[in-house]
């Protein structure tokens, strides 16, 4: 297993939630809107899920992290498993304008509504099924927020598929320390299928193979 890393951190942490409210607010049929990954998830009201997914500026900064922690040239070859409208694979083909980027995600709307700019690399695919990629095909395969929504199947493929074909991996995952956290996110997920602690996360990397980089984000 890899490093234990604190790149998206700074980004979760600066967003304020509700918790309490997202849960007793028809939370039961907000998660069933909210799993069909359309309009209302992306840009709809906040109980569906962003309540509005518009760029900002906000993943460059990742992006020059990945690329300073992974040295990635200017001819790198990347992989987004779960792009979304490919926000962080546009800032990386931004610093890197020689990359090859690819996007897969489930979400035809996030398909249609990514940016322009790199929407010819976004393919719909299913995080959890054999990727149509080579061996070690990529220099880096990254998956921020997605995999924790794979029940463990799923997640299992989506993991090996990862180790396939990456040279080098990182992944985001949420999880909680405490009660606290535990319940904040069990108020706060709407499409989260796999609730695991640190620990079994970490047990779940070193029994599928997954040798690659991780982060944890909590709430």
């Amino acid at each position: 297993m890899g490093q234990l890393l604190n790149i998206i951190n700074p980004l979760h942490k600066s967003t304020e939630r509700d918790f309490l409210s997202r849960m007793i607010n028809n939370k039961v049929e907000c998660s069933r809107i909210a799993r069909q990954y359309g309009k209302d998830y992306w840009d709809g009201e906040r109980c569906y899920g962003y309540g509005g997914y518009r760029y900002d500026g906000r993943w460059k900064a990742v992006a020059e992290s990945l690329i300073k922690q992974y040295d990635l040239k200017d001819d790198a070859k990347i992989l987004d498993v779960g792009c979304g409208k490919a926000f962080l694979l546009y800032e990386l083909r931004e610093l890197l304008p020689n990359s090859k980027v690819v996007g897969i995600d489930i979400s035809d709307y996030a398909l249609i509504n990514a940016k322009p700019e790199v929407k010819a690399y976004l393919h719909k695919h299913d995080a959890s099924e054999r990727y149509p990629y080579q061996n070690k095909e990529f220099d880096l395969v990254i998956s921020i927020t997605t995999l924790h929504n794979l029940r463990i199947a799923g997640l299992k493929n989506a993991l090996s598929e990862i180790e396939r074909v990456g040279k080098n991996k990182y992944l985001v995952v949420e999880s909680y320390r405490n009660e606290q956290e535990l319940f904040n996110l069990q108020c706060w997920a709407l499409t989260c299928e796999s609730f695991f602690s640190p620990e079994e996360w970490s047990w779940i990397f070193a029994e599928f193979s997954y040798t690659g980089d991780y982060e944890f984000i909590y709430f």
